[in-house]
């Protein structure tokens, strides 16, 4: 009677693919979370803004909390998420919001700019942290990264995008986003403190 020889490789291949489909699913449940935490935050009925089209909305805290907690790429993929579901017809943004209109009016710059300015700040979180989690340097490297990836890049795409859609002048949907700089720094603070508080309470949560 021939003999059946399993070698080691053939035994440990199934093993080695565990690890990875196992990680899998606790990195698409963090970013369906955060993807229902920046909808949740869009309950807010946005505030207008005078001169210009788009109101002040609590959902940038969101896109700035996705970078700082899953990273650049799960934190922009968890805003892609968002966008896709509001392309759905779900009313997820500010004001009960959604539908594909909403990509083609004057917040189109902003929405593209959530992508990108989840990416950046988590991009420049990770690099700035490193890996230490001392707090000063944990809330300066969150802070830096808020701002630029969660106001000057959202802005780098609002800004031109206003004045596409709208016709006003690229100076003057600048002057108007002015108006958002103040809450978009308190959302920057306090997506620093919710994100110290969260390495001190949980350290993992930030891995």
């Amino acid at each position: 009677m021939a003999s059946t020889v399993t070698s080691p490789a053939s035994t440990d291949a199934p093993r080695a693919q565990r690890p990875a489909s196992r990680s899998a699913g606790p990195q698409l449940a963090r970013i369906a979370v955060m993807t229902a935490l920046i909808a949740v935050l869009g309950v807010m009925p946005g505030i207008p803004v005078p001169g210009i089209a788009v109101p002040i909305t609590l959902q940038t805290l969101g896109v700035m909390l996705a970078g700082l907690v899953l990273g650049p790429w799960a934190g922009a993929a968890s805003v892609l998420l968002l966008h896709a579901l509001v392309a759905m017809g779900l009313p997820l943004l500010a004001g009960g919001k959604g539908g594909l209109g909403v990509f083609a009016g004057p917040t189109v710059g902003y929405l593209i700019g959530w992508v990108f300015g989840a990416f950046v700040v988590g991009l420049v979180f990770r690099a700035l942290r490193g890996r230490t989690d001392r707090t000063g340097r944990l809330a300066l490297a969150a802070a830096v990264a808020c701002v630029l990836g969660g106001i000057v890049v959202i802005y780098a795409f609002g800004i031109p995008g206003v004045s596409l859609i709208t016709g006003v002048p690229l100076d003057a949907a600048a002057l108007g986003n002015v108006a958002f700089l103040p809450g978009d720094a308190l959302k920057a603070a306090l997506a620093t403190l919710l994100v110290v508080g969260l390495a001190k309470a949980y350290p993992r949560a930030l891995r």
